[in-house]
């Protein structure tokens, strides 16, 4: 099918601000019971029947937080959820609603927010969240989203950043650093576009480490399968910012110390790969990387064999005293103190 070389740009201003709102909101639907009233009114009312809230932003600006040159706009609504929901996640609390506010300039028509909006309408389907609210206006400084995610749970079921204890083992979801990986193949396939335009870049080696950049998952399913197995973690976050930032988080919250294990570290095959060709060692990026949107948590040590069979879950360390301080234990079994070297937003 031949690229249309001429696609329509409506301008916003054509629309006006209510007019771009009712445009770009028409085609969400309400799922969740706790939404009482969504968009279309002064505000959103919800009702979650004694259960208690959660709530989680997150900003994300263009050049620095995502970069359009390879950033799909539909991939970018998506991603711009999915970060909210990890958040919610990382409470051990179910995600509900979502509120979604834009500002962009003036290189913006219609058409580019409306592929945004697939995106975030295609996330709110498929993790079952509604979308009740947010605001619209105008940026000198390209485009700026933030979302607001909400979330339920039971007093009894949350899980916070403060509760491991000596002797819990330290578990992690899914791999890690293919996030990372991912994001460095796009920046060099981008400086090889901008030296020659007509190369045309080949992704095929790179598919999951760009998927896991561009396309990230919320582990929403971790909440109930914990529950399926009668275990709730001491302490739990998500791998957003590295990590080795995640796991100094817990121990100073928690007041405990920490031993994570080169060799336990989940890593995909691909990253192994990709990690070789850059020259970059894998358990730098591993433990540093960041964009994961796994979840971290510890465990009471007899849980262990209610979880070590499961595909899921990783046990790569456990807690110590907090005088003993976090260190990462190497495959030569040597310890080095971990530090806090992941994505700091005001560093950039």
């Amino acid at each position: 099918m031949l690229e249309d070389k001429t696609p329509q740009r409506t301008p916003l201003s054509q629309l006006g601000e209510f007019g771009l709102i009712s445009h770009l909101t028409k085609n969400f639907d309400v799922k969740q019971p706790s939404t009482l009233k969504s968009i279309g009114d002064d505000a959103a009312v919800l009702d979650f029947k004694g259960k208690r809230t959660v709530v989680s932003t997150d900003l994300l600006i263009e050049g620095v937080h995502f970069d359009l040159s390879y950033m799909p706009l539909k991939h970018l609504g998506y991603k711009a959820v999915v970060v909210n929901l990890s958040d919610i996640a990382a409470m051990n609390a179910k995600p509900t609603q979502i509120t979604v506010s834009i500002a962009v300039s003036n290189r913006f028509p219609l058409e580019a927010l409306e592929e945004l909006f697939e995106g975030i309408a295609m996330a709110a389907k498929i993790y079952k969240v509604d979308v009740v609210g947010g605001d619209t206006t105008s940026s000198q400084k390209g485009m700026i989203i933030s979302i607001t995610a909400l979330g339920e749970a039971d007093e009894k079921d949350l899980v916070y950043r403060n509760g491991a204890r000596e002797n819990d083992l330290l578990v992690v979801t899914g791999d890690l650093g293919s996030a990372y990986m991912g994001l460095q193949v796009l920046e060099r396939e981008k400086q090889v576009f901008q030296v020659n335009p007509n190369n045309q870049p080949d992704l095929d080696n790179y598919t999951y480490l760009i998927e896991r950049q561009l396309k990230p998952e919320a582990r929403t399913d971790i909440r109930e399968l914990l529950e399926k197995l009668e275990v709730k973690p001491t302490a739990m976050i998500d791998v957003s910012d590295g990590l080795s930032s995640e796991i100094i988080h817990i121990c100073k919250q928690s007041k405990v110390g920490c031993n994570l294990f080169e060799e336990k570290i989940p890593i995909d095959p691909q990253f192994i790969n990709v990690c070789e060709e850059f020259n970059i060692d894998s358990t730098t990026v591993a433990i540093n990387g960041g964009e994961d949107y796994e979840l971290l948590f510890t465990i009471a040590l007899e849980d262990f064999d209610k979880i070590k069979a499961n595909p899921n879950f990783t046990v790569i360390g456990h807690m110590t005293q907090e005088s003993e301080g976090a260190h990462l234990v190497t495959r030569a079994n040597t310890k080095i103190p971990l530090k806090a070297r992941g994505w700091d937003a005001l560093s950039q």
